[in-house]
């Protein structure tokens, strides 16, 4: 029996068991106690310790800090799992959940992503780092049993404060696991390469008001649009000022509005810039498919990694959308497209689960996991690497010309694909009608409908004679012209299936697989930031002009049979909002009578560069 089927056939048995006893283990098993700890400012934390009951030995402690709520409160409740996953919470720990300064039961104010104060020179210079160094010093000092070695983790936002547990770490603190992490919110979350991400509007909501003291319940709503139909709720609203009203006194929403480019209130809110002297046995982890933070966990690898060489660093990605690796389900999929059985399971089992054993419970001195552990979501599976990009790949340019994707630079007049890009009938990014508060399925979504829009500009392979996969980042090289003084350059790489590729279980109704276009990365570069996202530059109209930007990283096969293919477009709504084509300083103040139906022009002496794996 080879290990992959003995493993599935583990979880397949695991997973039934673990559904009996997740209820009532923790209860069964843990002892819980609530205490407030206080910081070196004075503020008090509120904090929740569950302990194992069986104190014949000693135990690590494993952290996670959350702007979220450590529900449930209460010393005689308990949540159906403690740790990051249930084979944890059965091997063992010290588990400690906090909420952060300002949030739920916690005292003190919150600032959202608070930024980092080195050479910190009195009590009154806190940030993330410190709140997590106090909270470990008392904990090691006042929990019975533990031994001496503590671990934190989160996703998402908490993945952002297991990230800033990192810098200035205490010395208890031995492994730490960013997951989704947040490393900087102005390519994170809210914006991406200078483009406001309007379909986080909702989510405002949870990061804008303060409290006026510690709470149990929910101090904040978010706006109700009154319709399933987002797509038409926001373009009935005009531009972003005319949603002012909902957020009159929401202190995120002025932040947003107020600072559109990366000036020094953004600058200061990243982690990435801090992350030096890193000390913690660090695994960052994140989804191939995470609309919220696929930026953060593979900038926050590639950072560790170039200025920490000496530090343990190991980067997970998966078949995820937003934290999925920590759900459990049967069949793993992204919207349509299924990708294979228990891979959550598979990962909190045999990655997630020995990364803390061995740091926290073992001597934490040999290697237990690949450099980098990373999925084929085209041959759908994992594959392990000792670095990541991995050694043995090529840059390779595909150059966009007459709509085909061609290796090489043609000695032919350039030539250019033309389109009109009106905001009055933006693109939108899914065909779903509804209303989500952060879309995540979009990003494996069939990309026909677009295709087959005059304002979408397509070039594509020949069908594939033999497998081409891609294992790293990729990058667009536009050149372009407008009629216009801004626009926005969306970039989408797919893959085309071929006519008779069978459905899923997971597939619409309204779709079927063959021809399914899927999208693989995109990403979008708010024109007028080309140069700098400090310092914002109009176009010059109907000049040609290089636009330059990243995609991210990619682990994909595109197999033979199927074909490869680039979408262009200038609207992608209301995932982003909706650029004016006409340069004004701050989006949030533009006018109805900014915005413009412009001509586009994508030239042949564009490219988008791929790191492809070598045969």
């Amino acid at each position: 029996m080879n290990r992959l089927l003995f493993v599935t056939l583990l979880l397949l048995f695991s997973y039934s068991l673990f559904a009996q006893v997740d209820g009532e283990f923790a209860k069964n098993n843990y002892d819980k106690q609530e205490v407030y700890i206080t910081m070196r400012d004075g503020v008090r934390l509120f904090t929740s310790i569950y302990t194992p009951k069986d104190q014949s030995k000693t135990y690590p402690i494993l952290i996670k800090r959350t702007p979220y709520s450590c529900r449930p409160y209460g010393t005689d409740q308990y949540p159906n799992i403690l740790g990051p996953n249930r084979y944890i919470m059965q091997e063992g720990y010290i588990v400690v959940y906090q909420d952060v300064r300002g949030r739920w039961m916690s005292e003190g104010d919150y600032d959202n992503m608070r930024p980092h104060v080195p050479n910190k020179k009195s009590k009154v210079d806190i940030d993330e780092s410190s709140d997590t160094y106090d909270t470990i010093d008392w904990l090691i000092k006042n929990v019975q049993n533990n031994n001496g070695k503590a671990g934190i983790w989160g996703i998402s936002y908490p993945g952002f404060y297991a990230t800033a547990a990192s810098v200035e770490a205490h010395p208890a603190l031995k492994a730490s696991s960013p997951q989704a992490c947040i490393g900087d919110f102005y390519f994170d979350d809210f914006h991406h390469n200078g483009a406001y991400l309007l379909s986080y509007w909702r989510a405002t909501a949870v990061f804008g008001y303060q409290t006026t003291e510690p709470t149990k319940t929910s101090w904040y709503t978010a706006p109700n649009l009154g319709t399933p139909d987002q797509y038409q709720f926001f373009l009935d609203a005009g531009p972003l000022s005319n949603l002012d009203k909902y957020y009159e006194d929401n202190f995120f929403w002025q932040q947003l509005r107020n600072h559109p480019d990366y000036d020094e209130f953004w600058q200061k809110r990243g982690i990435i810039q801090h992350l030096k002297d890193i000390t913690p046995a660090m695994m960052i982890v994140g989804g191939w498919f995470d609309a919220e933070d696929l930026y953060g966990p593979l900038t926050t690898y590639q950072t560790i990694e170039k200025n920490n060489p000496a530090t343990y660093n190991t980067i997970v990605m998966g078949p995820w959308s937003h934290g999925d690796w920590s759900r459990r389900r049967q069949r793993q999929a992204v919207g349509n497209v299924y990708f294979g059985d228990y891979i959550s399971d598979y990962y909190q089992f045999n990655i997630e689960r020995p990364f803390f054993h061995h740091f926290l419970k073992e001597d934490g001195e040999s290697s237990p996991l690949p450099e980098a552990h990373m999925y084929d979501t085209g041959k759908k599976e994992w594959s392990s690497f000792e670095q990541w990009p991995p050694n043995n790949t090529k840059k390779k340019k595909w150059y966009l010309k007459d709509g085909d994707l061609k290796e090489n630079l043609s000695r032919a007049a350039e030539t250019a694909a033309t389109y009109v890009s009106d905001p009055a009938k933006p693109v939108p990014y899914s065909e779903d009608i509804k209303v989500v508060f952060t879309p995540r399925k979009f990003m494996s979504d069939d990309q026909r409908f677009a295709a087959r829009r005059p304002d979408v500009i397509t070039f594509e392979t020949e069908v594939l004679t033999e497998d081409v996969t891609l294992a790293g980042p990729i990058n667009a090289y536009l050149v372009v012209s407008t009629t216009g003084t801004d626009a926005d350059w969306v970039v989408k790489v797919i893959d085309v299936f071929p006519p008779d590729h069978e459905d899923y279980k997971e597939t619409q109704d309204h779709l079927r697989m063959g021809n399914y276009h899927m999208m693989v990365r995109s990403e979008v570069m708010r024109g007028k930031y080309r140069e700098s996202f400090v310092q914002p530059k109009a176009f010059i109209p109907e000049e040609q002009t290089a636009v330059n930007f990243k995609l991210q990283d990619v682990y994909h096969t595109f197999k033979k049979g199927h074909k490869i293919q680039i979408q262009i477009q200038s609207t992608w709504f209301p995932y982003i909002d909706l650029n004016p084509q006409t340069f004004v300083k701050n989006i949030f103040d533009a006018k109805e009578s900014d915005f413009k139906a412009q001509t586009h022009k994508v030239y042949s002496s564009s490219s988008i560069e791929v790191t492809q794996m070598k045969k």
